[in-house]
C-alpha cells in the first residue's frame, strides 16, 4: 500500500483540485514518466536546454493557467493564482529534476512586478506571452551587489520622450537567455534616492539586450545580461520610486515560497531510490535496513520529510487567506525558505550516510538530488539574511497574541488576488499573530510535544529575561542561534496544525517531535558556546537542553512505514 503522505507516480491522483487542474498535474507526471530515468538522467548531465519540456508546457497552456490571475484571464475560467495548486506543481518538478522547476520558478518572479503593476497594456502583453508558451524573468541582482537593491547600478538616462536609455548588466539571472520579457529593476540617473527606482519590461530578444553567458554550469540558463542604450518606453515601465521597490520585495514574497516545495519534491524521490537500495543491500549476510544505525537514520529521514510537508501544506493557508489585517504569512515565507530547505538537506545528508558510494552513482536520481539539494536554502538571501528576517516577529509571536478567526485549509478554486497588491514592504516587527500554545497544546498528550513545549516556553523566558542587549543585537552570530531557536518553535506550530486537520498518526508526529527536541537542545547548547553570551545567557541554554522521550515501540511501528517505502517506486526506465 501507498504511503499517503508522500507524493508516488504511481497512484498520484490531486482529486481534490478542480477537473482542469487535476488533468494539468497528472498530464505532467505522465509527460517525466513517458520520457524516462535514463533521458532525465541524461539531460541533466549534458546539461541540455529544456526545450522539449517548456514545449509540453506550452502545448498544454500549464504556465499559462497555473500563472495568469484571474484579472488577467480575459474570463477564461480556469486561469488563477493559486497557490495551493502552483506549490502542487513545485512538488512534482522538484520531483523530477531542478533545471524544471528553476526555469518556472524564475517565470513566477518575472511575472511578479507585472502582475502587481496598473501598467494595463504590460499586462496584457505579460498574459498574451503565457499564452504563447514564453518563459519570464526577473532582472533584479547584480554582479557587484547581489540582491542589494539599494545599489543597483542599471542606470536610466531619460530619453525626453517620456521614456528613458538603459545601460546595466544583471547577474544570476534565470531565463535570461530565452524570457519573452524581463522584468528589469534599475535607477534613474535625475533623480536620487528611493524615487528614482524604476522597474521596466525588456525582451532577450531585443538587439539592445546583450546575453553574456550561463553563469552555472547546468541546464539551468542563469544568467548574466547587458543592456547597451536599450529605449525603454513608457508603455514599458512597470512600476517608480518606493512601489518599484515594494514590487521587488513582494515579489520575492510571494516567488520564493516555492522553495520549499520543490526541496520536497526533492526528498521523496531520493527517499523512494534510498530505502529500496537498503533494503535490497547485503551486508555481512543481512540488509543494510537490519542495522539499528541504519534503521534510526532513515526513521529520522522520513519524520523530517513528513515534517516539511506538514509544515509547507499549512503555510499554504495562510498565504492564501492573507490580507491587510493578516500579515502573518511574512513569518511563514522565510520559514519556508530557511527551515524547511535546510530540513531537506539534512533528510538528504541521512539518506547518504545510509547508502554511500550509491549516492554518487551516475544512473541514479539521487546523485542530482545531493547536489541539488543545497542551492535551495541559498537562492533567497542565504540561511542567514532569512534568520535575521524571522527574528524580527519573534517578541509578538511568542509574547504578544492575538485574535484571529481560524484559517482553514485553502484548497478552493481561488485566486490569490491579494498577492499582488500587498503594499508597503514595511511595518513587519507590528504584525501579530495568534497564540502558537494552542497547537501545542492540541497534541499536549504526546510526550514530546510535551518536551518541546517545555523548551518553547524556556524561549519566552529567554526572551523576557536574557534577551540580548543592545551591543548583542549586533553580533549576528549570536542572535542568529536565537533565530535557530525560535524558527523551532515556529516549524513545530504549524506542523501541529496540520496534523490535526489532516487526522496524522500520532506515532508519525511524536517521532517527528523527538527529532526536533534534540534539534532545540543542539541549538541550545551552540548558543552556550557563542564568544558573547552572557552568563546568564549561558544557564539557560543549558537549563534549556531536554532528552527526548525514547519509545521503542513507537519508533519500531514509524519504521514499518518506512521499510514499506522499498520497491513502492522505480522511475520507467
Amino acid at each position: 500500500m501507498a504511503d499517503q503522505l508522500l507524493f508516488n507516480p504511481r497512484t498520484y491522483d490531486p482529486a481534490h483540485f478542480d477537473p482542469e487542474t487535476r488533468r494539468l498535474l497528472r498530464a505532467t507526471v505522465d509527460w517525466f514518466e513517458d520520457r524516462g530515468k535514463r533521458r532525465l538522467i541524461e539531460d541533466y548531465r549534458s546539461r541540455a536546454w529544456l526545450a522539449d519540456f517548456l514545449a509540453f508546457a506550452a502545448k498544454e497552456g500549464l504556465f499559462a493557467t497555473f500563472l495568469t490571475p484571474a484579472s488577467a484571464a480575459d474570463g477564461h475560467q480556469d486561469k488563477r493564482w493559486d497557490t495551493a495548486r502552483i506549490a502542487a506543481l513545485n512538488e512534482i518538478f522538484g520531483f523530477y529534476g531542478l533545471d524544471y522547476w528553476y526555469a518556472w520558478q524564475v517565470t513566477i518572479l518575472g511575472l511578479g512586478p507585472v502582475w502587481q503593476s496598473d501598467n494595463e497594456t504590460a499586462r496584457a502583453r505579460a498574459a498574451e506571452l503565457l499564452s504563447q508558451g514564453e518563459v519570464f524573468a526577473f532582472g533584479l541582482s547584480e554582479k557587484a551587489h547581489g540582491a542589494d537593491i539599494y545599489s543597483t547600478d542599471m542606470l536610466l538616462e531619460p530619453d525626453g520622450d517620456g521614456g528613458f536609455r538603459a545601460t546595466g548588466s544583471k547577474y544570476y539571472i534565470g531565463n535570461g537567455n530565452a524570457a519573452g520579457l524581463v522584468s528589469v529593476f534599475g535607477r534613474r540617473t535625475d533623480v536620487e534616492g528611493p524615487d528614482g527606482y524604476v522597474f521596466f519590461a525588456a525582451d532577450s530578444r531585443h538587439e539592445a539586450y546583450h546575453l553574456v553567458k550561463n553563469v552555472v554550469d547546468s541546464s539551468k540558463y542563469v544568467s548574466e545580461f547587458r543592456l547597451e542604450d536599450y529605449p525603454v518606453a513608457a508603455e514599458d515601465v512597470l512600476h517608480t520610486g518606493r512601489a518599484a521597490f515594494d514590487a521587488a520585495l513582494n515579489t520575492v514574497n510571494v516567488g520564493k515560497f516555492n522553495l520549499c516545495t520543490a526541496s520536497i519534491g526533492i526528498c521523496e524521490h531520493a527517499m523512494y531510490e534510498a530505502v529500496t537500495h537498503a533494503q535490497n543491500r547485503i551486508l555481512y549476510g543481512r540488509p543494510v535496513t537490519a542495522f539499528p544505525h541504519v534503521r534510526r537514520e532513515l526513521t529520522d529521514a522520513y519524520v523530517r520529510l513528513v515534517g516539511m510537508k506538514l509544515f509547507s501544506d499549512r503555510a499554504v493557508d495562510y498565504f492564501r487567506s492573507a490580507g491587510p489585517d493578516d500579515r502573518r504569512y511574512l513569518l511563514f515565507n522565510p520559514m519556508t525558505k530557511m527551515k524547511v530547505t535546510t530540513e531537506g538537506e539534512k533528510v538528504i545528508d541521512l539518506m547518504w550516510d545510509v547508502i554511500a558510494a550509491k549516492g554518487f552513482e551516475k544512473d541514479t536520481y539521487f546523485a542530482q538530488a545531493a547536489t541539488e539539494i543545497r542551492g535551495l536554502p541559498k537562492l533567497e538571501g542565504t540561511v542567514h539574511v532569512n534568520l535575521a528576517l524571522i527574528l524580527k516577529f519573534m517578541g509578538n509571536h511568542l509574547l504578544n497574541p492575538a485574535e484571529y478567526a481560524p484559517v482553514p485549509t485553502r484548497r478552493d478554486a481561488a485566486d490569490d488576488a491579494f498577492l499582488f497588491r500587498q503594499g508597503p514592504a514595511r511595518g513587519l516587527g507590528a504584525i501579530r499573530f495568534h497564540d502558537w500554545r494552542a497547537a501545542y497544546d492540541a497534541f499536549g498528550h504526546l510526550p514530546n510535544v510535551a518536551r518541546l513545549r517545555e523548551q518553547a516556553d524556556a524561549l519566552c523566558e529567554f526572551v523576557t529575561t536574557a534577551a540580548p542587549d543592545a551591543e548583542q543585537s549586533r553580533d549576528l552570530d549570536l542572535l542568529l542561534a536565537v533565530g535557530q531557536l525560535f524558527a523551532l518553535v515556529v516549524h513545530g506550530q504549524l506542523i501541529l496544525e496540520q496534523a490535526g486537520l489532516t487526522s496524522l498518526d500520532e506515532d508519525v508526529l511524536d517521532e517527528l517531535f523527538a527529532v526536533l527536541v534534540r534539534d532545540y537542545s543542539a541549538h541550545a547548547v551552540e548558543l552556550h558556546g557563542k564568544d558573547s553570551a552572557t552568563a546568564d545567557q549561558q544557564r539557560w541554554a543549558l537549563s534549556a537542553v531536554r532528552r527526548p522521550v525514547i519509545d521503542t515501540d513507537r519508533s519500531a511501528r514509524v519504521w514499518q512505514r518506512v521499510e514499506a517505502l522499498a520497491g513502492a517506486y522505480e522511475m520507467a526506465p
